[in-house]
């Protein structure tokens, strides 16, 4: 097949490059670097198969394809909440574009959805049916409510043009190649307890996630992608165990041997209080469990962020000497 994979060069689109390359399919990479990262994909530039286009989805592209993964948006608060405007066109002209790309080449297309389209929940844990409880006009609407949009999009052009459609609804996923800078929890924690430094908790820190590891969630959407035109979604996918983040800091401490002390700052506005996913229909339809716990993962993520602090830690080091 030939793959696109939009937001090519970010955390989730780098895995999944590296995943249908090693299945011998052609994989184009496009990605407008707004949050992705050449060094990411550095690996598969020489690969036969391989093709990455510095290319914003938000305008048209030309291109023929079998497959369609459009995993291209700013995904972490921080990245979001920069220009929100630009992050409500990426999730809404980028699906039409790329919807439009699908429809041209009757090819199959899977969004990457979130669980942040059920907002700060009011029913919990969260099963797919569940409609949300979104703030339109708060800080996070721009993300939450593109990602909904999106969704309404896939759906129309199925239903308009009997397009291939796949949703799937990811909950938090944490692994090696997140961006250190990003302001995801997992990173932010690893980051500050590597350098000895305060985790900084938002809010009391009772609020609950449920982490997947990154495998486990490739696994998943590769699964997805094998199933029949019918199955359409949405699917979750997330693993079910869940844990406030101050399990996490602490257990983040431990497994770094860290000195870092945990310093609290306000909740931000909308930020959910809990997350959990219901994954019956993953199990279901797609035979799919989650099968790395947290600390595994953790242990596997801390070894990456480790590797690549030192490496910027050497390299500064270096540069100073030539100064």
């Amino acid at each position: 097949m030939k793959i696109i994979i939009t937001g090519g060069a970010g955390f989730l689109g780098r895995h999944l490059c590296e995943h249908y390359l090693k299945e011998n399919h052609q994989v184009i990479a496009l990605d407008n670097l707004y949050t992705g990262n050449l060094e990411n994909i550095a690996a598969f530039t020489q690969h036969p198969n391989f093709t990455f286009i510095e290319h914003d989805i938000t305008h048209p592209i030309n291109l023929e394809a079998d497959a369609i993964l459009n995993f291209a948006c700013p995904a972490s608060p921080v990245h979001y909440q920069k220009d929100p405007i630009y992050t409500t066109k990426t999730s809404i002209l980028g699906a039409l574009s790329m919807l439009d790309l699908a429809k041209k080449n009757n090819a199959l297309i899977l969004q990457a959805s979130t669980s942040e389209v059920y907002g700060d929940p009011e029913q919990h844990p969260q099963p797919e049916s569940y409609k949300g409880c979104v703030n339109p006009i708060g800080i996070r609407a721009c993300y939450d409510e593109g990602k909904r949009c999106a969704e309404s999009l896939f759906f129309d052009y199925n239903r308009m043009y009997n397009l291939s459609i796949k949703v799937i609804r990811i909950f938090n996923t944490y692994g090696p190649y997140m961006d250190p800078n990003d302001g995801r929890v997992v990173s932010n924690f690893i980051v500050q307890a590597l350098q000895n430094k305060p985790l900084t908790m938002y809010g009391d820190g009772l609020q609950t996630r449920s982490f997947c590891y990154v495998d486990d969630l490739i696994s998943g959407i590769t699964r997805m992608l094998k199933t029949p035109q019918n199955i359409m979604g949405p699917i979750n996918l997330g693993n079910p165990h869940e844990f406030t983040l101050l399990e996490l800091a602490h257990l983040v401490i431990t497994l770094t041997n860290s000195r870092s002390e945990i310093c609290f700052a306000p909740r931000p506005q909308d930020d959910p209080r809990q997350r959990k996913p219901v994954i019956e229909q993953a199990k279901k339809i797609l035979n799919w469990d989650p099968e790395i716990s947290l600390e595994q993962g953790l242990i596997k993520t801390i070894h990456y962020f480790d590797h690549l602090l030192t490496a910027e830690k050497n390299r500064s080091h270096h540069n100073n000497l030539i100064l």
